[in-house]
């Protein structure tokens, strides 16, 4: 297999001056709170935990949504194969925090090697896996390039490629094919990304579109007995939710929450910002603008007087689906790309989303064909989309569509078992660098 000269002077850099590079960003990072000081030499290779006996399998996913995809298969291997454990690595504190929670038993959790070559030997020594899979498209080129060097069989799941990143990549074609072709397989969730990652060098023979895994992941988990003490604490009253929203979209929520009071003076909106830190500015905005609220954070419950319940915490997404009826899926009133809809879906509530959801752009479309999500533009067409889908009859006919939807995609996780299992039997068949 041939190496682009950008690749060959990546790697060179990666042990020497990458090196100083890597020390330097993750003090930098330290001091900005965005490592975890306890945990600070995995970032460098180093392990914290011993290698278990057997074969193991190492994921890496970016952050929490990669790794949450992850967790239905990661349970369906553990359940078949008792010889296997599982590493999972990630690159954020937030995604480490889910996955100590999250994790089943034979499986954990290490942060990922900055992509200085030492850090990464370091890593690579210790763990030696059996087989590696990456999730989605992040790429770490000293990484990829040692893993394939060891002869470490290599799986991309659930690949997705955005337009920007693969035009991004398009000027580093070469350096692109040399790393994608150490891929013994890849599993790409649509056709858009096939056609991407075939220009960029993927052999189109090491390649099928096979779906996204969030259709086939385990239902978000809920605190039944937190559950069954808000639905009793609201007793029936009307509600709506604006999950995993941005900077900029809760003015937008809020204004059509005014909106629909008017019509419906006792509508309760539940507002779940995407990064919790947020909470203390959002709480701010609602103060300020006068609305009556209560907040999670605090430990209080909606009271009858509020309108708005500033839900600022981490990991609780499966109580508020449950909870509401209707819910508008966040980071789509504002260029971010969308966020989940299968979660909303799996849990029975109908889904509102805008127009910027490119990160799930075939998922979306699929759910609109089947009448299972609205498209709303601003204040104005989501406070109607909220009015029309108080009546139950409405919210639950659009619920339902959305879950069929969910259901019809769990043979993704099925086939990415299937294929994980043999890759890790067989071994790999990329050619040798």
């Amino acid at each position: 297999m041939g190496q682009s000269i950008a690749l060959g002077l990546y790697l060179a850099w990666s042990g020497r001056g990458g090196l100083s590079y890597a020390n330097r960003k993750l003090k930098q990072r330290l001091e900005e709170g965005k490592e975890d000081p306890a945990r600070i030499a995995e970032r460098r290779g180093e392990p914290s935990l011993p290698r278990p006996e057997g074969k193991l399998i190492w994921f890496h996913a970016a952050s929490v949504g990669e790794s949450l995809a992850l967790l239905e298969l990661i349970r369906r291997i553990l359940e078949e194969r008792e010889d296997v454990s599982v590493l999972v690595t990630t690159g954020t504190v937030t995604s480490a925090g889910v996955m100590a929670e999250r994790l089943p038993e034979r499986a954990f959790h290490q942060y990922i090697p900055l992509d200085a070559r030492r850090f990464v030997m370091t890593f690579l020594d210790h763990w030696k896996p059996d087989l590696a899979v990456w999730c989605e498209s992040e790429i770490w080129p000293a990484l990829i390039c040692e893993t394939h060097a060891r002869r470490i069989p290599m799986m991309i799941v659930n690949a997705r490629m955005s337009k920007a990143s693969h035009d991004r990549w398009r000027f580093l074609k070469g350096m692109a094919k040399s790393l994608l072709s150490r891929f013994d397989h890849a599993m790409v969730q649509d056709d858009i990304t096939a056609m991407y990652l075939r220009r960029l060098g993927l052999p189109a023979d090491r390649m099928e579109v096979a779906g996204t895994l969030k259709e086939g992941a385990a239902a978000l988990p809920v605190n039944e007995g937190e559950r069954r003490e808000m639905t009793e604490h609201l007793a029936g009253r009307p509600v709506w939710l604006a999950a995993s929203t941005h900077d900029g979209e809760e003015r937008i929520v809020l204004d059509a929450h005014d909106i629909a009071l008017k019509v419906n003076p006792r509508l309760l909106l539940i507002l779940v910002p995407r990064h919790p830190q947020r909470g203390d500015g959002i709480a701010e905005l609602l103060q300020s603008d006068g609305w009556r609220f209560n907040r999670r954070t605090a430990e209080e419950m909606p009271d009858a007087e509020a309108h708005v319940y500033l839900a600022d915490t981490m990991g609780e997404l499966g109580l508020w689906y449950r909870v509401a009826p209707i819910s508008f899926v966040g980071g789509s009133l504002q260029p971010i790309g969308g966020h989940n809809p299968f979660e909303p879906a799996a849990l029975g509530s109908a889904i509102l989303h805008g127009p910027y959801v490119t990160n799930f752009v075939d998922i979306y479309q699929r759910l609109t064909e089947a009448r299972a999500a609205r498209l709303v533009t601003g204040p104005d067409t989501l406070a109607e989309a909220v009015h029309e889908l108080l009546n139950p009859d409405r919210a639950a006919t659009m619920a339902h569509a959305a879950w069929e939807v969910v259901s019809a995609g769990a043979e993704v996780t099925d086939r990415t078992l299937d294929r994980i299992l043999h890759r890790l039997d067989t071994g790999p068949t990329a050619g040798g660098a």
